[in-house]
C-alpha cells in the first residue's frame, strides 16, 4: 500500500537551496507528482563514495514553485524559523527562572520566619531562666527585689523586634513566500503538465532533461532550453544544440512563452510553444 505523508509537506528553504529530508515526502512526490530532484547526502556506511547518494533530496527553485502553487507543499525559511524558535525557547527560559526566583524568594521567606521563631523561642527562654535566678537568689538572700529590668534581656528583645523583616519576592511576569523561480518556469511548468519528468540538464548543457516516464525507467527524449518569445538566437547555438542532441541520442528543444496569443490575453494566461530540432544525416 502505498504511503501518503500529511499535506502540505514543508520544504525547507536553506541558504537559497531548497530541501526535502523526509524518504516518505521524497517518495511521495517521486510517484503522484513526477518531482525527482537531486539527492545530495552521503550515506552514512559509505561517505566516502560519490556514485550512490542519498538525503537530503534538493529541488529545482521551479519544482518547489510548482509544488506550493498546487497546494502540495509549503515553504520553511529554516533560518527565521530557527530564530522564532530561539526567541520562544528564550521567553520560555526567562519566564522559568523567573518563576525559579520566586520559588526561591518564598523558600527563602519561609526559612528566614523559621528563623526568626527559634531566635524569639531562645530569647524567651533565656528571658524565663534569669527571672528564675532571680527569684531564688530574692528568696535566700532576702534582699530588696531588684529593678526587672536587666542589661541583657531587653537588649535581645529590642535586637529581635529591630531584625528587619524579609523583603517580598515580585511576581514573575517560520513560512516562507513563493520560491523566486527563473524565466523559464513557464516552460517548466508545460512540460510538467504534459506528464514529462524534469530534471536539471547542466551536464548536457541544457536547462533541463526531459523524460517520457521516470528517470530510473526510461531514458530522456529533450534537451531543454527556454528563450523569450522575441529573444534572438544565434544560429550556431541552434546547431550545437541540435547536434548535441543528436549525438547523445535526445532531441534539442527550444520554448517559450507566446505573449502575444489572443488565446493567451483572453484567458489572462501565457501559451507556450515549444519546437524539437533535430541534426539529419548522423
Amino acid at each position: 500500500m502505498d504511503f501518503t505523508p500529511s499535506l502540505p509537506i514543508p520544504i525547507s528553504f536553506i541558504s537559497g537551496s531548497y530541501f526535502l529530508f523526509s524518504i516518505d515526502d521524497v517518495t511521495y512526490l517521486r510517484r503522484e507528482h513526477h518531482i525527482c530532484g537531486v539527492l545530495i547526502g552521503t550515506l552514512p556506511q559509505i561517505p566516502q563514495q560519490n556514485v550512490f547518494l542519498g538525503l537530503p533530496l534538493q529541488l529545482m527553485p521551479e519544482e518547489a514553485r510548482l509544488l506550493v502553487e498546487k497546494g502540495v507543499a509549503y515553504i520553511v525559511d529554516e533560518a527565521k524559523a530557527q530564530r522564532d524558535g530561539m526567541k520562544a525557547l528564550m521567553e520560555a527560559d526567562r519566564q522559568r527562572y523567573l518563576q525559579d526566583l520566586e520559588s526561591q524568594g518564598l523558600q527563602a521567606s519561609r526559612l528566614q520566619a523559621t528563623r526568626r521563631e527559634q531566635q524569639r523561642e531562645e530569647v524567651l527562654k533565656k528571658m524565663e531562666k534569669k527571672k528564675a535566678t532571680k527569684v531564688k537568689k530574692d528568696s535566700e538572700q532576702k534582699q530588696q527585689p531588684v529593678p526587672a529590668h536587666t542589661d541583657d534581656a531587653p537588649s535581645d528583645l529590642e535586637m529581635f523586634a529591630s531584625s528587619p523583616q524579609p523583603a517580598a519576592t515580585p511576581s514573575g511576569e517560520g513560512q516562507s513566500s513563493q520560491a523566486s523561480v527563473p524565466p523559464s518556469y513557464p516552460l517548466f511548468t508545460h512540460l510538467h503538465s504534459q506528464g514529462y519528468y524534469l530534471s536539471p540538464g547542466l551536464r548536457f548543457g541544457c536547462q533541463y532533461l526531459a523524460y517520457p516516464g521516470d528517470p530510473l525507467r526510461f531514458h530522456s527524449h529533450f534537451l531543454v532550453a527556454s528563450a523569450e518569445w522575441d529573444e534572438e538566437i544565434k544560429l550556431m547555438d541552434v546547431v550545437s544544440g541540435g547536434r548535441l542532441g543528436t549525438g547523445v541520442k535526445k532531441g534539442f528543444l527550444l520554448g517559450g512563452v507566446e505573449k502575444n496569443a489572443e488565446k493567451s490575453q483572453a484567458e489572462g494566461q501565457d501559451t507556450i510553444r515549444t519546437f524539437s530540432i533535430e541534426w539529419a544525416g548522423m
